[in-house]
């Protein structure tokens, strides 16, 4: 996960101003890959771990000699190998990487065609091949598909037949054969000269040692494919992620899931009957006037992300911030049947969460917060605009009406207002509306700039 750090630091009697939670994992596409890269190579490095101790016992079952300490220290060091591995690894081209995985595979190929040094066995060095030590090197080929790249693990495949069919090639040039004993096989097998050079100890079986290395290549490739294929998947869920980090900070979580959900595309233009409610922060000119603007930011995000909290909670949708203050709608994208009743809980809520904050800010000496907010439900027109760069926008006059609201609450002096018909919908929606109405009281026939008629409009 990618680690954010904030410097900058400032006196403590901020610290009431920061949002009580931070969401800063931008899932990108690089960080997700990188993301992906380092989980796999934890697996791989375990599952290296885990393949080369099965290993070590199933020689020490095979052999139960000393020597087979010689082949524990190259399983050792290829453990040791894949540790730094997975330090070196990241997301793109890493020459470290691939020089180390170019050492793991030589560690395997030279440990196998060496002789075992503490072994008093005299045998021909042909013979070392007639173990079918080459099967190992799935191991490292398979583990190499939980973190490298496709392109990595081909190379892996021809890496490995390389240095192989190079290892087999020198052992037979330098081999010294045990003199005599290939014709005396010969002639006792000469009716069987297919099993001949199967039982001759000084033969490479050069058709078997290229076998090997063809098989494994359409291995490594075939791995690499599909490795290709899961990377195009892993770009495309990234894609998505990012997408879904972006709807989240407009809509709340359930509005995400339902939208991620949805063919539907939102851009169709359509009218709806929807709540809109307006807060900001009641003189916050004032308020910002002489102050450091560090705090002056330190303010807003606080207020910001504890009043985009209850939006969602209420299963709201941000629709933009206005500087000190923020619209939200209930409705959009999909209306709900609580509409109306969600935007009312919502701005109860919000006065209560600035209650609460402004506690905590009186014993750090710091200001109190007050807001007003405006609610009101109406028909709206939803749909796109602009040309390169869209935005989903909701247009009418039930818009209109919430900001005048919420304008209206200095007047008054009070922390909300709300529209006749917000409160007559709420009540419509829930048996239990009056609840929500508690504290409010009627105010009629109340002038509002921009509407022609005079309004019914409820105080708290």
């Amino acid at each position: 996960m990618t680690e954010i750090t904030v410097s900058q630091p400032r006196p403590s009697r901020f610290f009431v101003t920061q949002p009580d939670n931070f969401d800063l994992d931008n899932k990108y596409t690089e960080a997700a890959l990188e993301r992906n890269k380092r989980e796999g190579l934890e697996l791989a490095v375990r599952a290296r771990w885990i393949a080369m101790a099965l290993t070590a016992m199933l020689l020490i079952y095979l052999n139960p000699q000393w020597e087979v300490l010689w082949y524990h220290f190259i399983l050792l060091l290829i453990c040791a190998n894949g540790w730094l591995i997975r330090r070196a690894g990241r997301v793109g081209q890493s020459r470290i990487e691939l020089l180390l995985i170019f050492f793991d595979l030589l560690i395997m190929t030279l440990g196998m065609i060496v002789p075992n040094p503490f072994s008093d066995d005299v045998r021909p060095l042909a013979m070392q091949y007639r173990f079918d030590n080459f099967q190992y090197f799935f191991i490292i080929l398979a583990a190499g598909t939980l973190a490298y790249s496709w392109r990595t693990v081909i190379a892996i495949g021809t890496w490995t037949a390389g240095m192989w069919t190079a290892g087999w090639i020198i052992a037979w040039w330098v081999a010294t054969p045990i003199p005599g004993i290939s014709e005396e096989i010969a002639e006792a097998l000469k009716e069987y000269p297919a099993v001949v050079e199967m039982l001759d100890p000084n033969s490479f079986m050069p058709t078997l040692r290229i076998q090997q290395v063809i098989v494994f290549v359409m291995v490594a490739v075939t791995l690499g494919v599909s490795m290709r294929r899961l990377n195009r998947l892993l770009m495309s869920n990234a894609g998505l992620e990012r997408e879904r980090a972006n709807l989240s900070r407009y809509f709340s979580p359930n509005v995400v899931d339902e939208l991620s959900q949805n063919d539907e595309p939102l851009k169709q233009v359509r009218k709806e009957d929807i709540a809109v409610l307006f807060i900001d922060i009641v003189g916050f000119t004032k308020f910002s006037a002489g102050r450091d603007p560090y705090e002056v930011i330190e303010v807003l995000r606080g207020f910001h992300a504890r009043m985009e909290t209850e939006v969602f909670r209420h299963h709201g949708t941000l629709d933009k911030y206005l500087g000190d203050g923020l619209m939200a709608t209930f409705g959009t994208p999909m209306p709900s049947e609580l509409d109306a009743s969600n935007a009312l809980a919502c701005a109860r809520s919000m006065v209560e969460m600035i209650e609460r904050w402004n506690l905590d800010r009186k014993r750090t000496g710091e200001p109190e917060i007050q807001i007003g907010v405006g609610v009101h439900y109406g028909s709206v027109v939803l749909g796109d605009i602009g040309a390169n760069r869209l935005e989903f926008a909701v247009i009418g006059d039930a818009v209109n009406v919430a900001a005048k609201l919420e304008a209206m609450t200095r007047d008054h002096a009070v922390h909300i207002i709300v529209s006749d018909a917000l409160r007559a919908q709420a009540i419509k929606e829930t048996p239990n509306a009056e609840d929500s109405m508690a504290g409010f009281e009627l105010r009629s026939d109340q002038t509002v700039r921009g509407v022609a008629t005079l309004m019914d409009v409820w105080v708290l």
